[in-house]
């Protein structure tokens, strides 16, 4: 059976949700990354890169959420657009673009230590991340999904993340990306994306952000290299 290396952040949620809308069935294996077990040697085989999420399918290992999604829509043929040029070029996009600007704004908004500036850069990735959902926005203006007529792996790639703009952009933020927010709010009306969500619920992960945590979400804090 497909094993499913998870916890509840953006990426692993969005391939949770391929996952249950595809009816696949799979083992979750849950990584608590504010534990550190990312980095356990077992893990470290699984993922070189420490993150999650990641997935064994019998043995045919598959790291990064956009890879693990593509990689499980060619497998099942389903949620797959036939135009493969619009689907590469928005898939990317989300992954090169939508994810990391993204990941940085909520590190300097909520996590960054406060008792140093970091004006330059919540404002560099404050911009970036709006600056993409406004591209997304006018991308699905008149358009129900983000490649062709029916929904695929990109709009589950779009929803891991976008599905938490204002706690990336600020509580008001998702009245600026209107289209962004109708596409956000009818996958997450879908059961699948309920059962997703919730896949965390049935496992007890770290809650706390304490030096530990810290030490193991952002060991850029304890490692100087420049």
């Amino acid at each position: 059976m497909l094993k499913f290396y998870f916890n509840g952040s953006p990426n692993p949620t969005k391939v949770a949700l391929f996952l249950e809308e595809s009816g696949l069935p799979f083992e979750p294996v849950a990584v608590d990354t504010r534990k550190g077990e990312q980095f356990s040697p077992d893990y470290l085989k699984i993922n070189p890169n420490a993150k999650v999420p990641a997935i064994d399918d019998n043995g045919t290992i598959v790291f990064d959420s956009n890879a693990i999604l593509l990689y499980l829509a060619e497998k099942t043929g389903k949620f797959l657009p036939a135009n493969r040029a619009e689907l590469l070029s928005w898939l990317m996009f989300v992954a090169t673009g939508v994810g990391p600007y993204s990941g940085q704004a909520v590190h300097f908004k909520h996590f960054a230590p406060k008792d140093q500036n970091h004006d330059y850069a919540h404002n560099r990735y404050q911009y970036e991340t709006d600056r993409h959902y406004t591209i997304l926005d006018g991308h699905l203006k008149g358009r129900s999904y983000m490649v062709g007529d029916a929904y695929s792996i990109v709009d589950m790639a779009l929803w891991g993340w976008a599905r938490m703009v204002p706690f990336k952009l600020g509580d008001g933020a998702f009245a600026r990306y209107p289209n962004v927010k109708r596409l956000v709010d009818e996958i997450s009306a879908r059961p699948a994306a309920a059962r997703a969500i919730a896949l965390k619920d049935k496992f007890t992960f770290k809650a706390e952000m304490d030096d530990e945590a810290r030490r193991n979400m952002f060991r850029h804090m304890t490692t100087k290299v420049a």
